[in-house]
């Protein structure tokens, strides 16, 4: 579309991470000057440097930067804003900041205050729809009602039920309950995570639909009174309530005998939900479907911003035969333009896939995964698109993950004639991806996707949590000597971060940090025994010591010898020369060796362990990664059960909760309010005598 004379000058990115990206990208390419907002974590990230100017919130905490609604207004005074576009997450569904951006003249590239109040609240999104006739799931929807008056009314619901936070998305702060003694609990749980997550503790009750499909609808509206659906997407495959997979269109259609009717009435059905609350801009109306009757759906909530996944919908969906880009969808509809066409215009070719990557440990109960991105290594080819935290032309970007903020990296999108040639590319695209630096979840979203039930797109929003433990596959013997060879030189206990690097031996034919000759090692012959770490397991492992790379007169390194086909690549942490990431196969690997200090450490740790009695677990209860405590649950002093529920941790949007690994005397060395880093003390537990193991006459 050619540039109109209604469009902006100058739109502020009330966000950060990949979607701010996203939307500079697209402003930037439509002549509109962008401009970023940062808090003091992300001062250097991509989006900053991105944008044409950028503009400091504030500290690292959201609630003093990227939800500070008073900020972000005074950014748009401050660099002459005329709109503002919220990504998503923080407040792009916050009806307070669009009214204040109202009252300082500033356009929100989002939906009326008007339709944002009946949205996000979801008691009267359902009752906003249902006099439409929007289906509804059953439930407690009365927001006047406090824990003690939901319990005694829960039987109305009855089991299994799913408790949401009525202002939230996302799947925070939602909880599955099984049986009534679960629910004050989760309810105090909820009603935190929804406090601290979108500052409003309401919470609704709905009946879990078992084996329940998740397909939502792409909606668009012009301010002339046009809207339109996009078609639909598949987000089935959650972990937690969280997205992790989705696809367009949803296969869940496509293999119903009369899929094309069932797709039209969820666009109707979407299409009216809008119109409920006279909306503009893009939204996505979300529906459970059962899995068992695919003829019967749900309205479940409706998103009233763009949606991480909106990619695959882009992939797919063709508008006179041209492909579609919402984000400037949603900035010319802001601007007061038409969207210019109409349902029949819309037409979906091929099918489209996404992933997303995190830094998070699968293999360790997901838990978020910190610290610097060392490398990242976008795949490409043929329908794969990557929308990430780094810029496409800013590949030496190494942003740091922060306990902070929501912890994808990336979105890895592929594009197929059809869903199988989706899906294979899929595969090629996560398995080309390179990251190191923190732990991701590639190599499980592989895992995943390869099972039989994803690939014949049988799915539901349980599949995931009823799936077996996953276990990372162990790094080889050779590799291992290799790695271990690569950190063989280094004086572990006078190593410090500037170390000075070497220059090794590096693999052909790459790309990024992978072929930059920068402390990269290559494979030798054995040496002395050494101790290393791997994923939080000790070896002992003989190492192959470094090949150095020559260099010529000038610097620049001469050619080595070609590596085998199978060749490990491994990195030495630039600033940690006692730790390095292997990669082989498609698969990474943290391989680390210890200080003294460290050994001391885990000596310490062994001979405190066995002061407990045979399979119990250890006195101290530590947080597995950096947070805040949100709750402290008992006082020092206090004689808890193992399993006890002494604290919890909120960090990356989640809360993480502490529990007791032994019986015993409680001393609590946090309190609410704290920051804690990865493995930091909360609590100690010192063991009833009775428990304690005899000692040696």
């Amino acid at each position: 579309m050619p540039v109109s004379e209604k469009l902006f000058d100058t739109v502020l990115v009330a966000n950060r991470g990949e979607i701010a990206v996203r939307v500079i990208t697209t402003l930037q390419r439509l002549g509109i000057r962008a401009v970023a907002v940062y808090s003091d974590a992300d001062a250097d990230a991509a989006h900053v440097r991105l944008a044409d100017e950028a503009v400091r919130l504030g500290p690292a905490p959201a609630r003093e930067s990227y939800l500070d609604i008073d900020a972000v207004v005074a950014a748009c005074r401050a660099t002459g804003a005329q709109a503002v576009h919220p990504g998503y997450g923080f407040l792009s569904e916050n009806a307070d900041f669009a009214r204040a951006l109202d009252a300082a003249g500033v356009v929100f590239i989002g939906p009326p205050v008007s339709s944002l109040d009946a949205m996000a609240d979801k008691i009267r999104a359902k009752e906003t729809v249902s006099a439409y006739g929007v289906p509804v799931v059953p439930g407690i929807a009365d927001p006047t009602l406090t824990d003690e008056q939901i319990i005694a009314r829960v039987d109305e619901v009855g089991f299994p039920l799913l408790i949401k936070p009525s202002a939230g998305g996302g799947g925070k702060g939602m909880f599955a309950v099984h049986s009534k003694d679960e629910l004050p609990g989760a309810l105090a749980s909820a009603r935190r995570t929804a406090s601290n997550a979108f500052g409003d503790d309401t919470l609704l009750l709905e009946r879990l639909i078992t084996s329940p499909r998740h397909i939502e609808v792409q909606v668009f509206a012009d301010s002339l009174g046009t809207t339109v659906h996009l078609a639909e997407r598949e987000c089935s495959l959650q972990r937690r309530h969280q997205k992790v997979i989705e696809e367009a269109p949803a296969p869940l259609l496509t293999a119903h005998a009369d899929g094309e009717a069932l797709r039209a009435r969820l666009g109707d059905a979407a299409v009216q939900a809008a119109t409920s609350v006279g909306y503009v801009g893009a939204g996505t109306v979300e529906f459970l479907v059962s899995d068992d009757n695919p003829d019967e759906f749900f309205f479940m909530e409706m998103n009233t911003r763009l949606q991480v996944e909106h990619p695959v919908s882009e992939e797919v969906v063709r508008v006179r035969g041209e492909q579609q880009d919402f984000v400037e969808l949603q900035v010319r509809v802001a601007a007061g333009e038409p969207l210019g066409f109409v349902q029949e215009d819309v037409t979906v070719e091929g099918a489209a896939v996404e992933a997303r990557v995190y830094a998070e440990d699968p293999a360790n109960g997901f838990l978020p995964s910190t610290g610097q991105v060392l490398t990242f290594v976008a795949p490409q080819g043929e329908g794969v698109r990557v929308d990430s935290l780094m810029h496409v032309e800013d590949p030496d970007s190494q942003p740091e993950v922060t306990g902070f903020y929501d912890p994808m990296i990336a979105k890895v999108i592929t594009r197929g004639a059809d869903r199988a040639e989706a899906m294979e590319r899929l595969d090629a695209a996560l398995k080309d991806t390179v990251l190191t630096g923190v732990t991701s979840n590639l190599a499980w979203l592989r895992h995943l996707a390869a099972l039989p039930e994803v690939r014949q797109g049988r799915l539901t929003t349980t599949m995931i949590d009823g799936m077996d433990e996953w276990s990372a596959p162990e790094l080889d013997e050779d590799t291992l000597a290799a790695a271990a060879g690569a950190l063989a030189e280094v004086d572990v206990d006078t190593a410090h971060e500037g170390a000075a690097r070497q220059t090794f031996a590096r693999p052909r034919g790459g790309h990024g940090a992978w072929a930059a000759g920068d402390a990269w090692r290559s494979v030798g012959a054995p040496a002395p025994t050494l101790s290393v770490e791997v994923d939080g397991v000790r070896h002992s492992i003989s190492p192959v010591p470094v090949v150095a790379e020559e260099a010529d007169e000038h610097g620049a390194a001469t050619d080595a010898p070609e590596p085998a086909v199978d060749a490990a690549e491994i990195l030495v942490h630039p600033a940690d020369p006692r730790t390095a990431w292997v990669r082989r196969d498609g698969f990474t690997w943290r391989v680390h060796r210890q200080t003294r200090a460290e050994r001391l450490e885990s000596a310490r740790s062994a001979a405190a362990a066995r002061l407990v009695p045979e399979g119990a677990g250890s006195p101290e209860a530590r947080t597995p990664m950096p947070g805040t405590v949100v709750a402290v649950h008992v006082a020092t002093g206090d004689r808890v059960e193992a399993g006890a529920h002494l604290a919890d941790v909120e960090a990356m949007k989640m809360e993480h909760p502490i529990t007791a690994a032994v019986a015993g005397t409680v001393t609590v060395h946090v309190s609410q309010g704290d920051s804690v880093p990865a493995q930091g003390l909360v609590a100690t537990v010192e063991p009833d005598a009775s428990e304690a193991p005899a000692q040696d006459a």
